[in-house]
């Protein structure tokens, strides 16, 4: 500070010394203009400066990276490289919710610290509903709920979507749902009938039979419980009203009808 001109001398280094340590990173001042005394106190015992940043449940790992690049002034191919570096999985690991980030944090950390609330969290929910943590089996059930949370219009509707997928599942019937297909970049991106024969990915459910080989998105707790308790119907289709719920149906005929009252 001495060096940038600032008005500081080898008595205030001492007297820092007795307050305390400096706190790392960025921290809150309050105020714009503070006395030197105000100032050197502030240093050790100001909290940090926090930016909020919200998760919204269905988003994806990849746009939730370009909020924390824009949101805490990172480098986004840095946090790119340490989500890939520590993640476990490429998709579905973070628990949306608003996280409180200390403002001057660096990518690694960063993402140490939202791995490690988010599968803190994860454990806590599968030990609530099967009273043990298995992370294959809990990881399944997260890219069931990733799709329920793609395709629902709301929460009511998410066991009804959910019985769809296990009753198509259990069939060996394609999934076949636009819903697979908003992963990664896409996450906001129409689906069409081109990307629909030139996706090859394994999230292209019209071509591939069963779930992607990974969740498409982070998931509510709400589409969590729908894709472990299914709500119990033979419903195998669902088609969006122009009310913007879903209607559903058991064969293909009613389908149909639907789909027509849908355009008309």
């Amino acid at each position: 500070m001495q060096s940038k001109n600032y008005d500081v001398c080898k008595i205030d280094s001492f007297l820092l010394r007795l307050l305390g340590s400096p706190q790392s990173g960025w921290i809150n001042l309050q105020t714009n203009i503070n006395t030197k005394a105000d100032f050197l106190y502030k240093l050790t015992k100001s909290k940090a400066a926090l930016q909020n940043v919200t998760l919204i449940p269905g988003e994806t790992s990849y746009i939730f990276l370009n909020q924390l690049a824009n949101n805490l002034d990172l480098d986004r191919k840095k946090l790119q490289y340490e989500f890939e570096r520590q993640s476990p999985i490429r998709e579905g690991i973070f628990v949306p919710d608003t996280y409180k980030l200390p403002v001057g944090i660096t990518e690694k950390e960063l993402i140490r610290v939202l791995l490690k609330i988010s599968n803190k969290r994860m454990k806590e929910l599968s030990r609530k509903f099967f009273g043990n943590y298995n992370a294959k089996k809990w990881f399944q059930y997260v890219a069931i709920a990733s799709v329920v949370q793609k395709e629902s219009a709301n929460i009511k509707e998410m066991p009804l979507v959910s019985s769809v997928i296990h009753n198509r599942l259990k069939k060996g019937m394609k999934l076949q749902m636009d819903g697979t297909l908003n992963y990664g970049k896409y996450s906001h991106i129409k689906v069409t009938a081109k990307r629909i024969k030139n996706d090859m990915s394994t999230y292209n459910t019209y071509k591939h039979r069963g779930l992607p080989n990974t969740p498409v998105c982070n998931v509510s707790v709400a589409a969590i419980k729908a894709a472990i308790f299914p709500k119990k119907t033979n419903y195998l289709y669902f088609m969006k009203s122009k009310q913007g719920t879903h209607d559903f149906a058991c064969n293909y005929s009613t389908h149909l009808r639907n789909i027509r009252r849908a355009t008309k």
